[in-house]
């Protein structure tokens, strides 16, 4: 019979991790101090600034429990916080993990939630260095605190845009929705992660190394990445940029998995794409001359799909959307809000 943490107790686990993350973690020089003490003692790199993020997700209204395993909930715990580093083209150094727990939650299940922390973290040489643990009530909960770095000449905020920039998008937006609206709908036969967009919604990818990368060559005036759903984050780089935007449909990313999964729910790819999200892609503003030069840079990285869907405007605050038909519609920049109805 599995042991629960009632019978393990805090301390027991918090041995139960530090070793865990001692065998299969990444060791890193700047941690002069790591788990086992009151604080983490950390020597940040000479050079570098660092970019701090955190990020909660709560059984029941970020995550169900009965359709993802306890590793990959773990990944995805840390790729959405990896996720917002990247996108200050900055990398991943130390993760701080709190989590709330259930007393009859196995132990191996949390192993397992720190081994999918690992497999984020260990590829991109970061690493845990603490946390805290408590008991929660009906609901589980995962709170992560991560600390990255990023030189200052690097670093891209969401208020660089400017009039006449080209906004890029990555991969396709609006496949999470998707993969989600299946699982609540019960619409995929067999076994759920068989299905792309679900695998989208279940396992998602950040684009760290892609921020990164096309950070450095200095030509990206702007970035954000899509974790509330498209409109929501070009309106946050709108508004921080005091500018607009005009937006293409003919051009957005709109096939592949993403109308095929619009087509078994009944929906239109556009309300997807447009709609709230957990996709963990990019949005890229630069300056026209400089588009070519950053697909070759992603495209160096691997096959990943980039799309120039629009330009920013001067019309402050304003986002059109330009129809196949040549029609304007006015689109409201909403994304995703925790406590909205």
């Amino acid at each position: 019979m599995s042991e629960i943490l009632a019978t393990v107790g805090e301390f027991g686990l918090i041995d139960r991790i530090h070793s865990l993350l001692r065998e299969e973690g990444i060791q890193l020089p700047e941690v002069a101090l790591g788990i086992g003490d009151d604080a983490a003692c950390l020597t940040p790199r000479p050079g570098y600034e660092l970019l701090v993020t955190c990020d909660a997700i709560v059984e029941g209204r970020h995550y169900l429990p009965e359709t993802i395993s306890p590793r990959d909930l773990g990944r995805r715990a840390m790729t959405l916080n990896i996720s917002d580093i990247g996108a200050m083209g900055g990398m991943p150094r130390f993760a701080l993990v709190s989590l709330g727990l259930k007393g009859e939650t196995p132990v191996h299940d949390v192993e397992d939630m720190y081994r999918g922390f690992m497999d984020e973290l260990n590829p991109l040489d970061a690493a845990v260095v603490g946390g805290n643990l408590t008991k929660s009530g009906d609901r589980a909960f995962i709170d992560i605190t991560l600390i990255g770095e990023v030189e200052p000449v690097t670093r891209v905020c969401r208020s660089g845009a400017r009039p006449g920039d080209a906004i890029l998008v990555t991969g396709y937006p609006g496949q999470s929705a998707a993969g989600l609206e299946i699982l609540l709908k019960g619409k995929c036969p067999g076994i759920p992660m068989e299905h792309p967009v679900v695998r989208a919604y279940l396992r998602p990818f950040h684009r760290a190394r892609e921020g990164r990368a096309i950070a450095k060559t200095g030509y990206v005036t702007a970035m954000i990445d899509t974790s509330d759903g498209f409109p929501g984050d070009l309106g946050h780089i709108c508004r921080s940029s005091c500018v607009g935007a005009e937006l293409w449909e003919a051009k957005f990313p709109l096939g592949g998995e993403l109308q095929r999964a619009a087509l078994e729910l009944k929906r239109d790819s556009l309300d997807l794409f447009l709609g709230e999200s957990d996709d963990y892609e990019l949005i890229i503003t630069c300056s026209q001359d400089r588009v070519n030069l950053i697909k070759k840079v992603l495209a160096s990285l691997g096959p990943l799909p980039v799309s120039e869907v629009g330009k920013i405007t001067q019309n402050e605050g304003e986002m059109v959307l330009i129809r196949k038909n040549e029609s304007r519609d006015k689109l409201t920049p909403m994304g995703w809000d925790h406590f909205r109805e």
